[in-house]
This record gives C-alpha cells, structure tokens and sequence, in this order.
C-alpha cells in the first residue's frame, strides 16, 4: 500500500496556533518534510519542532534560488520548476515505500503556499489530504485588535508582486485589503497605497503570532528592512474603533511579555467591560505569563516593571558530567528568570520553582537566540543554554550575531565559558590535543560541503591534530567517510583516531584506532573524533592505551 501525503496547515508562527489534527499528524507522520533558503533554517519546521517525535525521517527540502539571481538555463522559473520536481521525486520514493509524509507548510497549504506545488506533481498518483491552517491575516488582524471587515464589506487579498499601477487600482475600490509578498516588493506596495490615498489607513505586520513580531504603520516602515514573511492590511472602515499604536514596534516574545504595544481605543461610549479593556492593554507594564494567568509582576518578584536588569546570558555546561560545569555558571542558572535553549541541554538544568523553561528543537538558533533577546529586553534575566562551551560549535556565535540587531542594542549579552566537549574527549586518552590543533565541524547545513572538504584537507596538510564536531547524524551518515578519505591523502594509515562518545555521560565510551580502520558506521551525532598529526603517538599504559601528541618535532 502506498503512504499518504498529508499537506499540514502550521499557521502564522506560533506553535500555539497549530491545529489539534495538525499536531497529531505531525507526530505520526513517518516523514517530516520542509522548505528552507539555502541558509538552511526552516520557520515551518521551527513551528512544528514540539509535536515532533524522535526518529521521524526529515526531508529537508531547499530551494535552489529565493531573491538572488540564477545561472541556470531556465533561468529563475526554469531552476524552481526543476526544483519543484525533484523534491516531489523524493517525497513519492517515501509514499511509494508505504511511508506518510506530513509536508508543514506556514499558514494554510492552499494559500500562496510553495506546497501546493507538491500536491499538484503527487495527488493524482497518491492519497492526499489537507489540514487547513490559521493564514497570516487571521494573525495581523488579531495583531492589530480590529476586525478586517465587518458587515457586507469585502476583504480583497493582493499580492504585492503585482504592478504598482493595478495594485493602486484595486486599493482604491477595496473596502479593505491585504497585501502579501512584500520583501522586495514593499517601496511598490507603499506607492500603490499612497497613489490610492489609503496609506494612511494601512498598518504593517512583520512575523505575525511569532517571538518577532513587529507592527507599525505602513508609512513608517524602513523600505530596507521588510522580510517575506510580513502583511500590509487595510481593515475596512468602522465608526465603532480605530487602531492606536502606542509604540512603534509591537515584540511578541511570547504570550508572557505580549498584549503591550497596540490599544484599541472606542471613539463611541464605551461598556464598562470594553473600557476595562482599553485599561488593561494600555497598561505597558501589564504582560500576561504563558498560562493566561496573572501578570509577570504579580507571578515573578525577579520582573518589575520598567526593570532594567534584563540581560541574556550565554552559558556552557560542559560535556555531560554535572561536576564539569563550573561554579559561575551554577550561579547564573540560579539567578535566572527564563532558561531557554535545545531541549536535551535545558533538560540537564536542576528545575527551580518560579523559572520558566523554553525548550526547542537543534535546528532554530536563530529564532531561539531571538526569543531570548526579547524576554531580556522585557526585563527578564534568560540564560541561554549549550553543551560543552557556548563559543564552540554553540550558542554563543547565535546570540551575539542576533544582538547586532538595533532593536536589541540595549540588551546586555554575557557569554560564560564551559567544558568543550574536545577537551573532555581527550582527556579521557591523555594529550592528543598538546600541540597545535584544530577544531573542525562537519555539518554542511549552514555552509557548503566544498567549504568543509577545503578545510580538512588545509589542516591535514598542515599536519596538526584537529577534532571533529557534529560527525554524523539520522540525515548525515556519508560525510565520516568522505572526510577520512582526505585525511589520508595527506596522512599516513596508522594515524592514530580518538572516539568518544557521550563522554562525561551514562553511555561514555572512549577508544583509539588508527585512520585507516575508522568505520563510519560507528560514528553518530553524540560523538567526537580526534584525528592525531604525524607526532601523535599511542602507547599501553595501566587502564588502557595512552595518547600524546608531541610539542617537539625532530630534526
């Protein structure tokens, strides 16, 4: 029997907001499949990282081209086509094999969605179904507290890659209008808005739902800054309310620290209810925790109003032994608000009365570095949480390239070092890292394997030690090979190799054999290899073999 493709609505943003039916498929689902640009990070698999379940196959499907140009002889359309299928040939080898495939598509999989591209090559050949999903302007309207339209007034959606000259055109006839794509196309957008007169009754919703939204109004919208994933919405005219901005910038950092930036003010006599209200959003100090409960100054004594104290704290807890994580670190988690971090790290972390924890999957450094920055800015003291040493393959590079944004530049960023996990693994052998060495990681998913394969061999040629991070995983499993096969171009058979393997854990194994005998198959994501130099040497010793690479070369 063939699988079933699901097409699997995810909403605007926040995981909150995927579907009960959503979140079961996607946990049932024999493969997970999702987009990204070639940076590599996926927002739809970001949304879906908590209902997901270990050992789920992935397909990672990335486009070959977004908004730069294409040498391709298609040209931009020409190279999209040919990805488009390819990607569907990947997903019907999984249906044809008898395997469901939950394709997440943000916002709803039928509304200016890359999969209704997939559903058009696979649904005459496979059983398919579609979970409908919350759309980005359900999401701006709720962001902006006014309804789109009321009545018998129709809501006209554009998309903003249009011409100036019909978008202009159908905004002046629109009761009220929402205009995707922007991007590139917003300097259009504002034009049309402008040369239609409705500039000023239109409002620009950036990430809507998520940890980063943004709300202005169009016309003070930086034209330089506008990503894909934002909104212009022109709601349809009503005596009852108009749309006050209280801030420029609405940053929904999550349910706790939102419901502070926009208020929706009557111009009519208002209800005691309606009034009660108002009050409430215009309080700025007013932030709601995750349970819908009471304010964060009412459940957090550590979180005042107007606090300064905010600051986000990038910490390393070493490679798995509680006793290799160093006393300043033991402290800042101590003192912290918010933990925030991977799941497998933030579950390391003893459970404090009072301190709330954010998990989320490996793969969103960028958005959780994001979330961080934003519970500081709000006040609250978050530390953010790494294996090993947060400068080293971690979080650190994450957060403090997050914090050059100018929408953090006040928050105070520290970065705590821990343990690394190559110290930890040559430890356990003696001294394979005593002379010059370097560290390596052999991911490719946020730079080119032609950039990996060029350095290791550098440093094998070099001739110095080095270590290997991120080896292998569930969806890299060739890479040990390749990098090995390199290595011994520039190196000798019997060159001695380290293994380590959840070191400082429960499951610690460490063992030495030589390059030539290194089986890729033995490596995983949890483990560390040390690839020794020319001087790197190996002798018996009581408990087992010794390493050493020595810091003296001979004549």
């Amino acid at each position: 029997m063939s699988g079933k493709l699901w097409g699997v609505g995810l909403g605007p943003g926040d995981p909150e907001l995927v579907t009960v039916k959503a979140a079961r498929i996607i946990g049932a689902a024999d493969v997970i499949a999702f987009h990204s640009a070639k940076h590599g990070r996926s927002i739809s698999r970001a949304i879906a990282a908590p209902y997901m379940r270990a050992g789920q196959l992935e397909e990672h499907l990335v486009y070959p081209v977004t908004t730069e140009t294409t040498d391709h002889p298609g040209g931009y359309q020409g190279a999209i086509d040919e990805f488009y299928e390819s990607a569907a040939a990947r997903l019907a080898e999984h249906l044809a094999a008898g395997r469901t495939v939950a394709l997440l598509a943000a916002g709803d999989p039928f509304f200016y969605s890359s999969f209704q591209h997939m559903h058009r090559r696979l649904a005459d050949r496979f059983d398919s179904e579609i979970i409908p999903g919350v759309t980005s302007v359900s999401a701006a309207s709720a962001a902006l507290g006014t309804p789109l339209v009321e009545g018998e007034q129709v809501l006209s959606v554009l998309p903003g890659t249009m011409p100036v000259e019909e978008l202009t055109e159908r905004l002046r006839t629109a009761d009220a209008a929402a205009i995707m794509k922007l991007g590139r196309t917003y300097p259009n957008v504002r034009q049309a808005l402008s040369d239609a007169g409705r500039l000023e009754d239109a409002y620009y919703v950036e990430r809507a739902s998520s940890t980063r939204q943004r709300v202005l109004r169009a016309a003070d919208v930086d034209e330089s800054s506008v990503p894909y994933f934002a909104i212009t919405v022109v709601p349809g005219p009503t005596p009852q309310t108009r749309i006050t901005l209280t801030d420029n910038v609405s940053s929904a950092a999550e349910s706790d620290l939102d419901a502070r930036r926009i208020a929706r003010t009557a111009t009519v006599p208002a209800t005691s209810h309606e009034s009660a209200e108002v009050a409430a959003v215009l309080n700025l100090d007013a932030a709601t925790t995750a349970d819908g409960g009471s304010t964060a100054a009412d459940s957090d004594p550590a979180v005042t109003p107007g606090d300064s104290r905010g600051e986000v704290v990038v910490v390393g807890l070493g490679p798995g032994a509680a006793e290799w994580t160093t006393p300043e670190v033991t402290r800042a988690l101590a003192e912290a608000t918010d933990i925030v971090g991977y799941a497998t790290y933030v579950n390391r972390v003893p459970e404090r009365a009072g301190q709330r924890r954010h998990s989320s999957d490996n793969k969103v450094e960028s958005e959780r570095a994001a979330m961080a920055l934003d519970l500081a800015k709000a006040g609250h003291k978050v530390v953010v949480v790494s294996g090993g040493d947060p400068g080293v393959f971690a979080m650190a590079a994450a957060v403090v390239e997050e914090s050059a944004d100018p929408q953090w530049r006040d928050v105070p960023v520290r970065v705590l070092p821990g343990v690394t996990a190559a110290s930890a693994v040559a430890s356990r052998m003696g001294a394979p890292l005593g002379h010059d060495f370097a560290m390596l990681s052999l991911s490719d998913r946020l730079k080119p394997w032609e950039v990996v394969a060029g350095r290791i061999a550098a440093v094998a040629a070099a001739d110095m030690a080095f270590a290997v991070y991120n080896p292998a995983s569930s969806q890299r499993t060739w890479q040990v090979g390749a990098m090995r096969d390199l290595v011994l171009e520039h190196r000798k058979p019997e060159t001695p190799v380290v293994i380590g393997r959840d070191v400082g854990g429960p499951t610690e194994t460490v063992r030495v054999v030589t390059l030539g005998e290194l089986d890729p198959a033995e490596v995983d994501m949890r483990t560390l290899l040390i690839i020794g130099a020319s001087t790197t040497t190996v002798f018996d010793a009581p408990g087992g073999p010794r390493v050493y690479t020595s810091r003296r070369y001979g004549d």
